[in-house]
């Protein structure tokens, strides 16, 4: 029997907001991304799209759902209206630091829709987890590998972690019957903490020794 669609207005339109916000955040820092690099306003849009939409694509790929933005292009015109605002505004000049924390604020954002949108599916909380993570993940690995820039994922920095803080909580609260807005909320709080306190007092993550 082929899955039914749940789309994410249909879990809260709270969620909406959420999800628009971490396309807006994540494509903004695809578009930095290209500043920096001294690119064209193609490839603004191009890294603006593909790192704010990115994460959500894979996300409804594994889970059999129709992907999000091809039915609502409205996800498409936030992220190229974002590349022309920092065409527009110079986003080279801006520190490196404000990608950091753009990053830190798109990742406790999608890791929340990514697991609520699993859940609404219908498929296992630790499922919901995983997709959570990979949805709040995978849009900044392409935009890092395209901008031949390292990961922030390939090293002792705590960025998953603090994503899977982000799909863990919201899945247990929602267990426990707490209503999705405040689930979603806590959930979002809960990682983007984690994250902000790797950022400001360097934590890092113990490395593999022998």
């Amino acid at each position: 029997m082929a899955p039914v669609e749940i789309t994410i207005e249909q879990l809260r339109p709270a969620l909406v907001l959420l999800d628009f916000a971490g396309v807006a955040v994540f494509a903004l820092t695809g578009a930095l991304a290209a500043a920096r690099a001294k690119q064209t306003i193609i490839t603004f849009a191009f890294f603006a799209a593909i790192t704010g939409i990115g994460g959500g694509t894979l996300r409804d790929l594994l889970i059999g759902a129709p992907v999000f933005w091809v039915r609502r292009p409205d996800y498409l015109l936030v992220c190229f209206g974002v590349a022309a605002l920092a065409w527009v505004i110079h986003a080279d000049r801006w520190p490196r630091r404000a990608l950091v924390w753009l990053d830190a604020i798109g990742m406790a954002a999608f890791a929340v829709v990514g697991a609520a949108k699993t859940l609404g599916f219908g498929l296992a909380p630790l499922v919901a987890i995983v997709m959570g993570v990979l949805t709040a993940t995978f849009g900044g690995i392409i935009r890092d590998v395209l901008a031949g820039e390292p990961s922030m994922l390939l090293g002792p920095e705590i960025y998953i972690s603090a994503a899977v803080v982000s799909a863990a909580v919201y899945v247990a609260l929602t267990v426990l019957g707490v209503p999705l807005l405040a689930a979603g909320i806590l959930g979002a709080l809960s990682g983007f903490a984690l994250r902000a306190a790797a950022i400001k007092f360097n934590l890092k993550l113990p490395g593999y020794r022998r």
